[in-house]
């Protein structure tokens, strides 16, 4: 496993197109390093670039050719890249290979694997609390945004406990005016529903916020039973804590 400390950093540059017993030569590299327990191994394809032969590789479209560079890269120890370099020598072929002296801050971790957990039980909660409905249009506005994704921020902003949007098909309001969805019609204000649960204390809380947003609307409550099944209470009970 790689340490912090001095260590080597290995490129090598081969072609595109070589190949090492009909496979591609940078895939057998990387085969080899991984099977001799090289800590860790990248390949990056280049856009163009030329060798020993002065032949240009590129991408450029006018170009036929499609062997383009690659280049394998590693960080070892120096005694496991002097095991390897020979075989790499080898493997490499006509390519180069280029060996710099590095110097190793952090090594990379392996990820812990959590061990499974046992699926806790729901926990089914049950409480009064208020059903709050606003009913706006879809082209209504608050400081030139649309007044229901500026409720909903909004109620966010006050820890409201959830908002749902509907937008309706058909109904009109307080100007008797039809509001539908019809390609036929010009007007796309469509009715829009906000659904919001949450107590009477923070609802009462919000109004004064709600008074200063909804020009004209209608604004309902009704008293609701909360059952309430959650799964992963025991995450939603740490967030609680960490916010209080």
């Amino acid at each position: 496993m790689l340490t912090a400390g001095p260590a080597k950093k290995v490129s090598i540059y081969v072609g595109e197109e070589h190949k090492y017993h009909g496979q591609s030569l940078y895939s057998a590299i990387l085969d080899f390093l991984f099977y001799h327990g090289i800590s860790g191994a990248s390949v990056i394809r280049g856009v163009a670039g030329f060798g020993a032969d002065h032949h240009l590789h590129t991408t450029r479209i006018e170009v036929l050719t499609a062997d383009l560079p690659m280049k394998v890269e590693f960080i070892e120890s120096a005694h496991k890249v002097e095991e390897v370099l020979p075989k790499l020598q080898e493997l490499a072929g006509t390519g180069l290979i280029e060996i710099q002296d590095t110097m190793v801050i952090k090594p990379a971790e392996v990820e812990k694997k959590k061990a499974p957990q046992q699926p806790l039980p729901p926990l089914k909660r049950e409480g009064k609390a208020k059903l709050m409905r606003i009913f706006i249009g879809e082209n209504d506005k608050w400081r030139d945004r649309p007044l229901h994704k500026a409720l909903v921020e909004s109620m966010r902003a006050n820890e409201i406990a959830g908002a749902t949007v509907y937008q309706g098909i058909l109904g009109y309001g307080a100007n008797r005016r039809i509001h539908k969805d019809s390609a036929l019609h010009l007007s796309h204000d469509r009715p829009v529903m906000l659904s919001v649960v949450d107590t009477e204390e923070k609802l009462q809380a919000f109004f004064p916020i709600l008074d200063g947003m909804v020009q004209q609307g209608l604004v309902v409550l009704s008293d609701v039973d909360i059952i309430k099944y959650t799964h992963n209470f025991a995450a939603v009970e740490r967030r609680k804590e960490v916010r209080s």
